[in-house]
């Protein structure tokens, strides 16, 4: 049910737009704490081994422990208010934007609408839409997941007017060229290998497709997840790094900090100094979020449409009875 679908006929735009967005709510909560680590990862210089004795983190299991003893569990839901502005206004302008483009390609040209290659240009582009659209949001989680205690930004409204008055407008999108460089083939990967992944369980188990739908459509979307991450995590990193940027005195406790001057910059420091292992920092809870995330983003979503193409279905019997 992801993307148009002539023969369906069944979700519109607005109503792709409320189901993306309530995916998108319900995944955030159950995947924040991956999240809050992947960062805290992405965002330490020191090399990610207990081996090294300057790092403050080095495995998923020792940062859960540390995170609670230091900060409490609360901490693995920080940032959680400006994460969840963003999974909802993400997955409503995504998801909106991606039913309206394979609409507009079925329409016009002479492309099928079903397609992979369809879907991975038309996946690309509703990403970029959606990520220019909540970068000032995705920026404030970062910094709030990103703080230590004591915490430099109390509130939301803090930070906003904060960040505002000392680093400028243009601080709300930084890590906004990678994060488009990295977002259009990442959404592109997987929405075209949710497509694919879709198509091969329904050749392998035909007789399987309605009954065990919603288990295949979370297993399809976790791999497509898997797959779509690993591809362009570097880009990732590299966002997350810039966007920190002039955050240095609320990252002191957690080790090293750099300043960079821009992507190229970024890229050219982290090789000297850490390595090209350094691109994949955080690579093993990003690559679990990104199954976990995934395959709920795309379990909800087919949920949703199908409880609204039920509800309509409903709607429009009671209408002609009536």
């Amino acid at each position: 049910m992801v993307g148009y679908d002539p023969e369906a006929k069944c979700v519109s735009s607005v109503e792709a737009a409320v189901a993306g967005s309530a995916s998108g709510l319900v995944s955030r909560v159950l995947v924040s704490p991956l999240d809050v680590i992947k960062i805290r990862f992405q965002l330490q210089i020191e090399q990610l081994s207990s081996r090294n004795p300057g790092a403050k983190y080095h495995g998923i299991l020792q940062a859960v422990q540390r995170i609670s003893q230091e900060e409490g569990l609360l901490a693995f839901w920080k940032g959680h208010v400006p994460a969840q502005l963003l999974s909802v206004g993400y997955g409503a302008v995504q998801f909106m934007a991606f039913e309206s483009l394979t609409k507009l390609v079925h329409n016009v040209t002479a492309y099928n609408a079903r397609d992979s290659f369809v879907h991975f240009v038309c996946g690309g582009l509703a990403a970029c839409t959606a990520t220019v659209a909540v970068q000032p949001v995705d920026t404030l989680r970062t910094r709030f997941a990103a703080q230590g205690e004591p915490k430099i930004y109390p509130n939301l409204r803090h930070a906003v007017v904060t960040m505002y008055q000392t680093e400028g407008p243009r601080t709300f999108y930084r890590g906004l060229t990678p994060t488009i460089i990295a977002i259009f083939p990442y959404a592109g990967l997987q929405f075209s290998s949710y497509n694919i992944l879709q198509r091969f369980s329904e050749w392998v188990m035909p007789a399987e497709e309605k009954k065990g739908g919603n288990v295949k459509n979370l297993v399809c979307g976790s791999c497509a997840g898997i797959i779509s991450k690993t591809l362009t995590y570097p880009f990732d990193l590299f966002k997350k790094r810039l966007q920190v940027g002039g955050f240095e005195r609320a990252r002191a406790a957690f080790g090293q900090v750099r300043m960079y001057r821009g992507l190229l910059d970024c890229i050219r420091q982290i090789m000297r100094e850490e390595g090209p292992g350094g691109f994949f920092k955080g690579l093993s809870p990003s690559l679990l979020k990104a199954a976990v995330s995934t395959g709920l983003v795309f379990f909800w979503y087919e949920l949703f449409c199908s409880l609204l193409c039920a509800l309509k279905n409903t709607d429009s019997t009671t209408r002609t009875e009536g």
